[in-house]
């Protein structure tokens, strides 16, 4: 095992290209296998090899940190959905489904989240929050033709990751509404950071949210039951007075879908599906 490992930890050491800084996705590969050794093997393994990969871990460590401060700071300064959109489009996917990959990596690091404080237990129907899977954010974004008219609603919205990353990289408002009242506070504290003007996040219980302002509503499956049926039954009154559209992901796609007042053109599992008020 040894052995094996001072092979691939020579090949990483002969071909330095990784610390370029496009070759982020690789040095999170690096990571993760270094860090899966020294989990595992360290203790078992030469204390000289086991130093010499820790140097290595810290070294590509940095070099994503300072990425990730660049990314920030073309966030800060308005260029975030240039950056965002072209790593994200440069992302090789393994597949379909709503596993995490590099890609939501790289959006932790960016967008640095502080660790909610104390979180409440659910309320019955409220389902344990996941964060949608980067690369089905970005698709969102991409297939909803998102415009300066809209205004996208996250309806629980966990820790914020898709009003924030929409608010960046379109020039829609962003709005999530969230029970959890400490990420609400870390969502708030995210966007004040990286100057995300265009994010609001209340805390609320989604049933008794005023949804009149939203044109987009987004829910990855926040709730089940008779939580779900209440909020679908308020998202139906508003589209008895204007045209409204819903992106699903998730569970809740399959009721989504078999809504009267509502049409779409395909819904495929493990994607974001989209839906417009008839």
């Amino acid at each position: 095992m040894v052995n094996n490992v001072q092979l691939v930890f020579d090949g990483m050491l002969q071909d330095r290209s990784w610390q370029q800084p496009d070759q982020w996705c690789r040095r999170i590969d690096m990571l993760e296998r270094l860090e899966s050794w020294l989990v595992h093997h360290g203790d078992a393994g030469e204390c000289a090899l086991k130093s010499r990969i820790e140097d290595l871990v810290r070294e590509l460590e940095t070099i994503n940190q300072q990425f990730y401060q660049s990314l920030r700071q073309d966030i800060q300064q308005g260029r975030g959905a240039a950056s965002l959109l072209q790593w994200a489009a440069a992302t090789p996917h393994d597949g379909d489904d709503e596993s995490y990959d590099p890609l939501d990596t790289l959006v932790s690091g960016v967008l640095d989240l502080a660790e909610p404080g104390e979180v409440l237990d659910l309320a019955a129907e409220m389902v344990f929050y996941q964060p949608t899977p980067a690369r089905h954010v970005f698709d969102f974004i991409k297939r909803a033709s998102i415009t300066v008219n809209d205004t996208v609603v996250d309806l629980g919205a966990g820790l914020g990751h898709v009003a924030l990353l929409t608010a960046i990289c379109t020039p829609a408002r962003c709005i999530g509404i969230e029970w959890q009242r400490a990420y609400v506070a870390s969502a708030r504290q995210c966007a004040q950071a990286l100057n995300i003007r265009n994010a609001t996040f209340l805390a609320q219980d989604v049933r008794e949210a005023r949804l009149s302002e939203g044109t987009l509503f987004y829910l990855y499956t926040p709730f089940t039951g008779a939580m779900l049926r209440s909020v679908l039954d308020m998202l139906a009154c508003e589209a008895r007075h204007r045209t409204i559209r819903l992106c699903s992901l998730g569970p809740g796609t399959a009721v989504i879908a078999q809504e009267p007042w509502l049409s779409t053109d395909a819904c495929t599992p493990h994607r974001p599906a989209l839906f417009h008020s008839r």
